[in-house]
């Protein structure tokens, strides 16, 4: 339903040629542009937040800049020479600044476009559910805590291997 009453919001991005994608409540806007026209590209996405944010409060919603966030992403190569002078958004008072990764939809995306963050932080919470199994091990047989590791290491796996379908 939320979806349907958000609609309108693809003209506002359509307006200023940039692209929508919205799941749930969450919306993240997107464009492509070159590293040797930052500034026009920055005034861009500044000009379509701020009439984002403008419809938003005309259909009693909230943009929350707190979470708002900003990736400039493309190759190692490409972003060697955007951490010189690191781009950022100026939205009224607040200042987004870029930033190396973000979430998106439980996916870690980094901005040079690879997964390594998001295959380390999904390493990090296996690793910490499977050490958690511990407090309950000596309350299960062993046939019941090996089918319990299994699960949890096939549907951590199946996980896996639907972000890296998606990805490529």
């Amino acid at each position: 339903m939320f979806i349907l009453y958000t609609a309108d919001l693809e003209d506002v991005a359509a307006k200023h040629s940039m692209n929508i994608h919205g799941y749930a409540d969450d919306t993240q806007l997107y464009l492509h542009g070159r590293r040797d026209d930052m500034t026009s590209t920055v005034h861009q996405l500044e000009n379509c937040v701020t009439d984002v944010g403008q419809w938003m409060s005309a259909n009693q919603l909230k943009l929350n800049t707190e979470k708002t966030e900003l990736l400039w992403a493309g190759s190692r190569h490409s972003q060697s020479s955007v951490t010189v002078c690191r781009p950022s958004l100026q939205l009224g008072t607040d200042t987004i600044t870029a930033q190396d990764d973000v979430r998106l939809l439980g996916v870690t995306i980094s901005s040079d476009l690879s997964l390594q963050r998001h295959v380390s932080n999904m390493s990090a919470t296996a690793f910490y559910w499977l050490r958690q199994l511990r407090r309950v091990r000596r309350s299960l047989d062993s046939e019941s805590a090996a089918t319990l590791v299994r699960s949890f290491v096939t549907c951590r796996v199946d996980q896996c291997n639907a972000i890296l379908a998606g990805a490529t």
